[in-house]
């Protein structure tokens, strides 16, 4: 299974020169949880983001055409398919950004595992892609009110392809 995993304002934007827009603690709490185990894609930029550089007790698969080697804990691969081709036996992989990562697993993708977070980020440069939710059904629908650990009001909701 391929589940695309992301946090998006209400103008699918993501991020902001390398960083997330917003830090809720139950979003990445969330992530972890479902990510721990499985394998994740991600592209250059995103992994040069992590703080602590590869996820613990995650396959790291990173896709970039620039860099001559896999960082520490990671795969190196060309290209998203290929990335997908060397993980096609897991039980399921998590497409965790960025926005060209996004752009081309989308249209393979079996489930979204999106926090839609119930605001506008003053500035963004990095986007989710349109989704069309004709072609998905929601599965998971949990509505969270800002709190002093998440500053945003936000939505987990996950969707599977129909």
């Amino acid at each position: 299974m391929l589940t695309l995993i992301c946090a998006l304002d209400e103008q699918r934007a993501i991020g902001l020169k390398g960083h997330m827009l917003f830090r809720l603690r139950s979003d990445l709490q969330r992530f972890k949880a479902l990510t721990v185990g499985h394998t994740v894609i991600m592209g250059r930029k995103t992994f040069a983001s992590l703080p602590k550089g590869a996820l613990p007790n995650r396959r790291n698969f990173v896709v970039s055409r620039s860099l001559a080697e896999a960082p520490a804990g990671t795969f190196l691969f060309r290209s998203p398919e290929a990335a997908l081709q060397a993980a096609q036996d897991d039980k399921e992989i998590f497409i965790i950004g960025g926005s060209s990562i996004y752009e081309a697993t989308l249209p393979l993708a079996d489930r979204l595992c999106l926090t839609h977070i119930l605001a506008k980020a003053p500035q963004a440069d990095v986007f989710f892609p349109e989704v069309n939710f004709d072609q998905w059904k929601c599965t998971f629908h949990e509505s969270h009110p800002a709190d002093e650990q998440n500053e945003q009001p936000y939505i987990f909701a996950d969707y599977i392809r129909i």
